[in-house]
Parts: C-alpha cells; structure tokens; sequence
C-alpha cells in the first residue's frame, strides 16, 4: 500500500494558496485515477480520519493507495501522516510528500528519497514525528517571495496568473512522477523528473 499526503492549510481563505499546491496535487491524482470527476465532488467522497480528509482506492498502477490531506495546519501535518501510516502500518518508503518549495521556480518539481525541510514547516513536523527524515517527498516550485514581501504572507498569497499557467503543466507532471515512483521507485522517479533541475 502507498500513502500520498499533499500538504496544505484547511479552510476557503486558504485555497489557491501557493502553500496548499500538495492539496491541488491529490485532488489532481484523485481525479487521473478515477477515483472522482472533480475536486467537489473529493470533498464529498473524502473521509474525515487521521486528522485529515482521506480517499482510498486502487491507483493506475494497480496498488491500493490512500490519499490524505492533512487537516491539522502545516506546522503540524506530522500528526495526520503519522496517524496513517500507524493504522496501515506502513514504512517511510510507502510515503510520498507532497508540498510547496520558494527556493525552486514555479512549476519545476524535484524528488527526494530523503533530506532535511529545507524550513519547511511541513516536513519539520513530520520530521519530528517520524523521528526520520527518510521519506521520499515531491516539491514544486512556486519561486522565491519578491523583494520586502514576507515569505509567511507570500506562501499563504494566490499565484499569479502566469504562475498558475506554469502549474497546469506542473500538476500532470508531479502526478506521473508519482506514478512512476509507484511502479519503479524513487531512483527512477528522480532519474526521469528531476533532469531539468539544479541539484541544490
């Protein structure tokens, strides 16, 4: 069984937001697995559980997978992903995170198998939880605040139009990413995907 967690913040202020683009990407794969035919209707068919709004099901590659997004506020998504992989009794190798990162541009995504938060609140807490931080986990660019902006009002802001053009070939891509981390593993995954980004 694989555990994909996009992460965000819950409530209407907060949608759009370029610190809820891991939300937009289990609606995203919700939707390319059949699972559902709109983000309303994952609302709907979603189950409040491990703190978080939850759909399970059998993904394109065949292997059940349980869709969560943590509901708890980023600085404590740890909670909701540890809830998860207690009850399914899962390793750190059956998740993949997904979330926001200011320091790659908009719409570029990278794979990890491991490594530290990068100051994300997010992964800090699910670090802590965990007591590990090797698990593979996906970010996508939503480029570095501008200048005199505060990066905490910047995350939570909406993209700008030409960001959000930039994430509509993104979204597809972070999800077949995903997919391929499924069938072959991160190594690959990060092989094929990460080949347009700088290592860091």
């Amino acid at each position: 069984m694989k555990l994909i967690v996009g992460l965000g913040n819950p409530g209407r202020q907060y949608v759009g937001s370029r610190h809820n683009i891991g939300y937009d990407v289990v609606d995203a794969l919700a939707i390319r697995f059949g699972w559902v035919s709109s983000v309303d209707e994952f609302n709907r068919q979603a189950k409040t559980k491990f703190e978080g709004l939850a759909l399970d099901g059998s993904a394109s590659t065949g292997e059940r997978t349980l869709l969560l997004m943590p509901m708890t506020y980023m600085n404590l998504s740890g909670r909701s992903v540890q809830a998860a992989m207690g009850f399914y009794q899962l390793t750190p190798d059956d998740v993949m995170i997904v979330l926001d990162d200011v320091a790659l541009p908009c719409g570029k995504i990278r794979l990890r198998s491991s490594g530290s938060s990068g100051g994300h609140n997010g992964l800090k807490d699910i670090e802590q939880k965990l007591g590990t931080n090797n698990y593979p986990r996906l970010r996508i660019g939503i480029d570095p605040p501008p200048q005199f902006v505060p990066q905490r009002d910047y995350v939570l802001g909406k993209f700008s139009p030409d960001q959000r053009k930039r994430l509509d070939t993104a979204i597809p891509r972070a999800c077949e990413a995903i997919e391929m981390w499924m069938r072959e593993g991160v190594g690959k995954a990060m092989s094929l995907f990460n080949a347009d980004v700088k290592d860091d």
